[in-house]
């Protein structure tokens, strides 16, 4: 496997042949287990489509924007793809980023699967503020409410032949889970969706193999299959408020992939099913759900009261007029949006198709029902042939995360690109920018390294803090003869410093105005 490299603006050298190699030895590792790691890049050029407004014409295709500064040595081609550190065994995807302008505010919640934690909060910079510290596979990490409090939520559990098994985490301000949750009926949850909604319930997907007749496709008649689920889930009592069933609305023939295409989904056993549907996003719409269906190149809007399909956006039974540049494929992230607009990441290609991805707004007219481009983002180089979302922020910007291109870019409303994260793993289901203030339930970490025997280097980090602005360190011989040997600005995940040597250390976490967040265990030093 061909090493990542990037150059000094953050944008990714590799060969075309090394990215397809790297993304077939990393979606096996997705395949594989807890630890997820995912699909890597496949690399093609951005193609600029005309947005379709009424009035006019907007194209949004950006082109690679000059740093706003010399990137710093850990941008650089030799770096190593993985960050460890001193005072923690944890580890970090090493991110690469540029900025030209002002950026909507937070951090950025990412998932890079085989890289370090696999759950990642990470600032402006690509530094660290939180790493997931089991090492669990982790999907679709961003904030949430709950119960009226900002959460911070994602999928846990194994990933198998595209989808998971296992559970949703809701964790509070201090990195405490105060839910576990998993889908219902003897199912589990599927790792694509995880949305928790403003009563209190979340919106989850379930991949269950069953028997079904494939003739129709050119599968066996004693086929077996994916058969989708889409469940809403009590957080607290774990009640099953809905559960629909794909088969029971979708025909198979609607699928654009079929048994023949591959022959480890072919539909001969169970351990082969085929995969008609491949369900991705469930958005909350008043009193219906709009359901994205990769497979079908097809959104569906569906009653809750009595889960009938009331619409087709897209695919090959489409409800709505579809100009050329509407048309997408491959899609991940549906959502419904006011005053018409359905937005999404349109993958629009898979392996060994052409199409260059984009994050996609739509205009939909329900009752003419037709289906217009009113906005793109697309950037030369990004083209993600599986997972990807697009994220509407606060203050009007977009952030596109491109999925299988480990790699996302915030986009200004008149589609410039003001900055970009690389390096984000091999790929990172989701990218989401976020406020979050967290003061962990743990203490600061601390190591000390001797030095030339009159000093020592002491290495502290706190997982997961966001209020920490200085480190004052403390020496003496023991926890009642502790004193300050010196207080230094907080450099990034893990800050350093030299002290005179002494038996006994500890460490105080300050905030901007000197008040002390926490203070570390007394450690011996040698």
């Amino acid at each position: 496997m061909e090493q990542n490299t990037g150059s000094g603006n953050g944008e990714r050298t590799d060969s075309r042949e090394g990215r397809e190699a790297r993304f077939r030895m990393s979606r096996r590792g997705f395949l594989s287990g807890a630890g997820i790691a995912g699909a890597g890049v496949v690399a093609g050029l951005g193609i600029a489509r005309a947005g379709v407004l009424p009035g006019g014409t907007v194209s949004v295709t950006a082109a690679t924007p000059t740093p706003a500064a010399s990137p710093s040595p850990s941008t650089t081609a030799s770096a190593p793809t993985i960050r460890s550190f001193v005072s923690t065994s944890l580890t970090a995807a090493r991110v690469a980023s540029w900025a030209t302008g002002a950026t909507g505010a937070g951090l950025l919640f990412v998932g890079p699967m085989g890289h370090g934690s696999n759950g990642l909060i990470i600032d402006n910079r690509g530094e660290p503020v939180w790493m997931e510290p089991t090492g669990a596979g982790v999907t679709d990490l961003r904030v949430q409410v709950f119960e009226g409090h900002p959460v911070l939520t994602y999928w846990t559990g194994i990933g198998a032949g595209g989808h998971g098994a296992g559970k949703g985490i809701v964790k509070d301000a201090r990195y405490r889970t105060v839910a576990e949750v998993n889908t219902g009926n003897g199912l589990q949850a599927d790792l694509h969706e995880f949305t928790i909604t403003s009563a209190g319930t979340a919106l989850m997907i379930s991949y269950p193999t069953v028997r079904h007749d494939l003739t129709s496709v050119g599968g066996p008649a004693q086929g077996y299959m994916f058969d989708c689920h889409v469940q809403e889930i009590g957080i607290r009592s774990g009640a099953v408020l809905f559960d629909w069933v794909a088969s029971d609305h979708i025909d198979i023939g609607e699928s654009y992939v079929r048994p023949s295409d591959s022959p480890k989904a072919d539909g001969s056993d169970a351990t082969k099913a085929f995969d008609p549907f491949h369900l991705n996003s469930v958005d909350e719409s008043g009193d219906a759900l709009l359901v994205s269906s990769r497979h079908t190149h097809t959104a569906y809007l569906i009653g809750r009261s009595d889960g009938k399909i009331r619409w087709r956006l897209g695919g090959k039974r489409s409800d709505f007029a579809m100009t050329p540049e509407s048309v997408f494929a491959w899609q991940h992230d549906v959502r419904r949006r006011p005053n018409g607009i359905i937005s999404m990441f349109d993958n629009h290609y898979n392996q060994g198709n052409t199409g260059t991805s984009r994050g996609l707004l739509l205009a939909v007219d329900e009752k003419a029902r037709t289906a217009v481009v009113k906005q793109e983002f697309s950037r030369g180089g990004h083209r993600g042939d599986a997972e990807g979302n697009l994220q509407f922020l606060d203050n009007g910007h977009f952030l596109v995360g491109w999925g299988a291109d480990p790699a996302a870019t915030e986009f200004t409303p008149d589609g410039k690109a003001v900055y970009e994260a690389t390096g984000l793993g091999d790929a990172s289901y989701r990218t989401y920018r976020s406020p979050w203030t967290s003061r962990p339930d743990t203490v600061p970490d601390l190591v000390a390294v001797p030095g030339n025997g009159s000093t020592m280097q002491l290495y502290t980090s706190w997982n997961g803090a966001t209020e920490v602005a200085r480190w004052r360190f403390l020496t003496g011989t023991g926890p009642g003869s502790m004193s300050e040997a010196v207080t230094v600005p907080r450099r990034g995940f893990e800050t350093s410093t030299a002290v005179a040597a002494a038996p006994r250390a500890a460490v105080d976490a300050l905030d901007k105005s000197g008040n002390v967040l926490a203070t570390s265990a007394v450690i011996a030093t040698a």
